[in-house]
């Protein structure tokens, strides 16, 4: 009987030896043999999987940036059990936020990973798009709860309920990304982004 592989499970394994490699030694540290050796695999496997450095880091990137969303909307589903089934526009809108906060290692690791790999993201657009993919749909669904927020506080609608979406994401992102460097605690950063919502909510 052959034996069944699991080409996903080599990749994900891959793309996690790009993820250790780059937040230890920098993206300029890391090269197919030594993503081999961090994997455990053969040279060989490697370029079976991807055929140059640009598609093994495009592909790990891209899972990292995955990684993070499913944070995000695995912080919704949380925010909803401890409600009791269904959570507030603000609760659900606080968690969202906060799930960029690096709350856990493994969130911290792939906002380090995020930050490790700006710098190609300068000269490459292609990279740029993976990191900055301008998710318009998480801007409406953001601007959403915090019109219903709102709503809910009995605060009048005002302004541009999108642009304040998308400046709470980019405080959410920039705070991460301190805390990835080491520039500032979690705490404060929860502080600071819990004062920016007040507000916007009002």
């Amino acid at each position: 009987m052959p034996k069944v592989v699991d080409h996903e499970a080599r990749r994900r394994r891959l793309a996690e030896a790009v993820w250790a490699l780059t937040v230890r030694d920098g993206l300029e540290g890391v090269t197919l043999r030594k993503v081999a050796a961090e994997a455990g695999v053969s040279m060989g496997q490697v370029q079976h999987y991807y055929g140059s450095m640009e598609k093994l880091v495009g592909d790990a990137v891209a899972r990292a940036v995955h990684a993070l969303n499913a944070k995000i909307e695995s912080s919704i589903q949380e925010a909803a059990v401890r409600a009791g089934g269904t959570a507030s526009a603000e609760t659900m809108l606080r968690s969202c936020l906060h799930a960029m906060l690096a709350r856990d290692e493994e969130s911290l690791r792939l906002l380090r990973l995020s930050v490790a790999v700006l710098g190609k993201a300068v000269s490459d657009p292609a990279m740029a798009g993976v990191l900055a993919p301008g998710d318009d749909e998480l801007l409406s669904f953001t601007a959403g709860l915090i019109n219903d927020a709102r709503a809910e506080r009995g605060t009048p609608a005002r302004g541009d309920a999108r642009l304040d979406a998308d400046i709470c994401w980019s405080l959410a992102v920039s705070l991460g990304v301190d805390i990835a460097i080491g520039h500032r605690a979690r705490d404060e950063a929860g502080r600071l982004l819990d004062y920016h919502l007040e507000n916007v909510l009002g």
